[in-house]
């Protein structure tokens, strides 16, 4: 008597980098779906149709993913900031304009994202990768070098410390992107006024 072959069960087929990359990009959908809260491991696997026990070939645990994840906002986020600075055809001025509208509207329209970038899930417990380390630490230190060059070109006052204009500068950006997404005496129809008031007050 002949058997038949028991049907296979259809489960995507992933090579070893594509299964990361198609985690990290259900992770970054489950975050904006439930916030850091309502991440897991488990809760991804089901999400992409993978068994339970394959994200933890490429995440040991919640905090090297969410650390993953926040390393990815980093990458986007200073990939943007290259491409404004890039653009020979604008004045310093216009450059910072758009920069600092940039980071507003990129923590406006990633919350989630944002919060586990500079919030205290990582840092706090510094419990960060080095790999994220690695992206978190040079985007600072770009803004550090980019302050010395506005300052050079007269955009900003060359009187302040470097070191320490860039951390007001950047602590002022992170007080509005918080405000706005605490929704707490800020909302996205301030956006436009909110940074043009904090450049005219930064630049010369």
């Amino acid at each position: 008597m002949s058997h038949q072959a028991e049907p296979k069960e259809n489960k995507p087929n992933y090579h070893h980098g594509d299964l990361r990359s198609t985690l990290l990009s259900a992770a970054n959908v489950l975050l904006k779906e439930t916030g850091i809260e309502g991440l897991s491991l488990r809760k991804l696997a089901d999400k992409v149709g993978v068994s339970r026990t394959a994200p933890y070939h490429h995440f040991k645990d919640k905090n090297q993913l969410l650390c993953a994840i926040a390393e990815q906002g980093f990458v986007h986020w200073q990939q943007d900031a290259e491409f404004i600075f890039n653009q020979t055809e604008l004045l310093p001025k216009e450059k910072y304009r758009q920069f600092f509208h940039r980071y507003i509207s990129y923590a406006a329209d990633n919350p989630e994202l944002y919060d586990l970038m500079f919030g205290r899930t990582i840092w706090k417990q510094n419990s960060a990768t080095n790999a994220l380390r690695n992206v978190a630490y040079p985007s600072f230190y770009h803004q550090v070098e980019m302050t010395r060059k506005w300052q050079e070109q007269g955009l900003m006052s060359s009187a302040e410390d470097t070191l320490r204009l860039s951390q007001v500068t950047w602590g002022t950006m992170h007080g509005i992107a918080r405000l706005l997404i605490d929704g707490i005496y800020a909302d996205r129809s301030h956006i436009d006024e909110m940074c043009d008031c904090a450049i005219n007050l930064f630049t010369q």
